[in-house]
């Protein structure tokens, strides 16, 4: 019984102790980042299109058959109550406050994520980071708050591609394959959908794309600078970042409603 207690009090002390850290990390990145943003743009949009734009190919592809399978669901769904022209309206609403953000973050998690995360821990595996150190140079402001602020801008612009290229994929397997009337789904669209509901997508984006670039470039930087460490920090990276990023869009979701 002692030992149980005893476990359970360490295991709660370094949970503590991890959350309290986590805090001051992140707090260290914020603090740098005006200085990076205002005198090394260029390191910034450097890890804007590795965490951008060398993801687009899986987002849009992805977004487009989202897209497409919210069509074929809709309309099954929806010609029951014969409503079958409303199919643009919920693809847009499902994709802009739910999906669009949620599915690019998971995304983003499994390839930027990893990247960031992997590439953070082999320089501290090959003591670039203690290079660094002996040179001088704060390895948080010059390495970690670029690759930080790359994912945060990035992750809503990744967002709004995943969107539009969904409602792309709807279309067509609405208008083109099902006979949905043109007219109908873009108007029907436009009439259910108002400013609040793309105001909360851009907001889960960018809240998701914070979560998903901190944890990355905390597992990183925190990494057991062995080759398996590095293995397990990509794992966690991943799954992690999905599970906060479900539990924050309920919550957001709960708050919004």
């Amino acid at each position: 019984m002692r030992s149980l207690l005893r476990d359970i009090y360490n295991n709660a002390f370094e949970f503590v102790r991890t959350f309290g850290a986590f805090q001051l990390f992140f707090l260290r990145l914020v603090r740098h980042a005006p200085r990076i943003l205002l005198r090394r743009p260029g390191l910034v949009i450097k890890q804007i299109y590795n965490a951008g734009a060398l993801s687009l190919v899986i987002i849009m592809v992805c977004g487009f058959f989202v897209g497409g399978v919210l069509g074929l669901q809709g309309y099954a769904n929806l010609a029951r109550f014969n409503a079958e022209d409303s199919v643009g309206a919920v693809v847009a609403l499902a994709l802009l406050k739910e999906l669009g953000p949620v599915i690019t973050a998971l995304l983003f998690a499994g390839r930027a994520g990893t990247a960031l995360s992997s590439e953070i821990g082999l320089m501290k595996a090959t003591d670039q980071l203690s290079a660094m150190e002996m040179m001088a140079v704060n390895p948080v402001r010059r390495v970690l708050v670029p690759r930080f602020l790359g994912g945060v801008i990035a992750m809503p612009m990744l967002a709004a591609i995943f969107t539009c290229v969904g409602l792309l994929g709807a279309h067509l397997v609405s208008v083109d394959l099902l006979s949905v009337d043109v007219g109908s789904f873009w108007q029907q669209m436009q009439l259910s959908v108002d400013i609040d509901d793309v105001r909360e997508g851009v907001f889960k984006s960018i809240v998701f794309g914070i979560i998903a670039s901190l944890l990355a470039v905390w597992e990183g930087y925190n990494t057991i600078p062995t080759a398996e460490g590095v293995g397990r920090a990509t794992t966690r990276t991943v799954v992690i970042t999905a599970i906060a990023v479900l539990i924050f869009d309920f919550m957001i979701t709960a708050v919004m409603l």
